[in-house]
């Protein structure tokens, strides 16, 4: 295959693995934006909590996401970013220090100090994901973003280190390289998911980032344009799901169906008089209940969550970005914003282009971020190159057919 040019587009594909479905996003990348081309989503039972519970499951779910998005896209995929998320995940804080080669700071010298702050003892069962610099300190010079091409005798690197345990990430690779598809990176799913729906602005004032998933809740904060910390509380839509399904004795799957199509996060949003119909169990006729009922139900489990992540936020400038499947509901911004005591907003993916309708849901906001982790993988590797400092980066996906055909292939398939 022949090495792409800085102005060849190339082709990233997402993979978010969440707890109640599989995503995979297809885009083309350039150095002037994203262009969606395509998605596959379906149902998975395959993952608990974000970890994988069952490979079959899990592969047979990764493949039919994996079979819809290159037929819309018109690509033949051969490599994935894949997400990994669950409560095995931490974070800490590292510092790494080394002397500047040359008097002046290259790229060569940032991977050191990078590798340095990586340096400290994990356990044999956990793995460091992500190393992310807050700041870089040059001699007695802090707050510093980038330090390339400044001169100086010592350089300092102050880091947040993401570990997650080992046999975690190892599962997720082993179940999508039995699809036939090769792993590009793992990738942290929440991250991702910050990183496709806040602008640059609300990460240097400070924004927290909070995505309700099915299986956890996952929290990013964002401090003076870095990411200061991360945690994952276990809890999200599938235990409102759990939570209806006792409360009003109905089976999961009709439970999961009313809260998507009549759940609120707070019951006062409701009339006394809106009534719903709900199935019955192992024979019984449905019956009416008034829809407050069901918002009764799930009030106290989303007032658990986000008191649970208050506690573990402070107050910042820019509030609080609302992702994920599970910020859907209705009454979610208005819950989260009373509990929190902070402004909150409904996070969307920003800055794409193509087909971006077929992502424009805060469900999607992890699959677009994986795209965007890959296209600036692609776009670090090629400056590394520049600079004389040669790495390897992820093979491209090979396009098999021109993305107009390949989405009029789908069209044609599905009509």
């Amino acid at each position: 295959m022949t090495k792409a040019t800085s102005t060849t587009p190339e082709i990233v594909v997402g993979l978010d693995l969440g707890s109640t479905k599989v995503t995979a996003v297809v885009a083309e990348v350039d150095a002037d934006g994203i262009e969606i081309l395509g998605v596959g989503s379906v149902a998975c039972r395959g993952l608990r909590k974000g970890v994988v519970s069952n490979i079959e499951w899990t592969v047979r779910s990764i493949r039919e996401a994996i079979d819809a998005a290159q037929t819309m896209a018109g690509v033949e995929i051969s490599t994935v970013y894949a997400g990994v998320a669950g409560s095995h995940v931490r974070s800490l804080s590292s510092d790494g220090i080394c002397a500047i080669s040359g008097r002046e700071v290259r790229p060569s010298d940032l991977d050191r100090v990078i590798e340095g702050a990586r340096a400290i003892p994990v356990d044999a069962d956990r793995m460091i994901l992500h190393a992310l610099p807050r700041e870089y300190v040059v001699d007695n010079q802090d707050g510093i973003r980038d330090p390339i091409g400044m001169s100086g005798v010592r350089l300092q690197a102050r880091v947040n280190l993401i570990t997650a345990a080992t046999s975690c990430v190892q599962n997720v690779t082993r179940c999508v390289e039995r699809c036939g598809l090769n792993v590009a990176d793992v990738v942290l799913q929440p991250l991702a998911s910050a990183d496709a729906v806040v602008s640059d602005d609300e990460k240097e004032i400070g924004v927290a980032v909070i995505d309700v998933g099915g299986g956890t809740t996952d929290v990013v904060l964002y401090t003076d344009g870095g990411v200061s910390y991360v945690t994952v509380i276990p809890a999200g839509g599938n235990n409102v799901t759990s939570d209806v399904a006792a409360g009003l004795r109905t089976p999961v799957a009709e439970a999961e169906r009313l809260k998507r199509n009549y759940g609120c996060a707070l019951g006062r949003m409701i009339s006394d008089e809106e009534e719903i119909e709900v199935p019955g169990v192992g024979g019984h006729a449905p019956r009416r209940v008034a829809r407050r009922l069901l918002s009764d139900i799930i009030e106290p489990r989303v007032e658990e969550i986000f008191s649970a992540t208050r506690q573990r936020i402070e107050q910042i400038n820019a509030g609080c970005v609302l992702t994920g499947g599970g910020a859907l509901m209705e009454g979610m911004v208005e819950c989260a914003e009373e509990i929190l005591g902070m402004p909150v907003r409904l996070g969307f993916p920003i800055g794409l282009e193509g087909m971006h309708q077929l992502v424009q849901g805060p469900q999607y906001s992890a699959g677009v971020g994986l795209v965007r982790f890959g296209k600036k993988q692609l776009s670090d590797a090629r400056g590394r190159e520049q600079h004389g400092a040669p790495v390897r980066a992820a093979e491209p996906v090979e396009v098999t057919t021109r993305k107009n055909q390949g989405f009029w292939n789908w069209f044609r398939a599905a009509f």
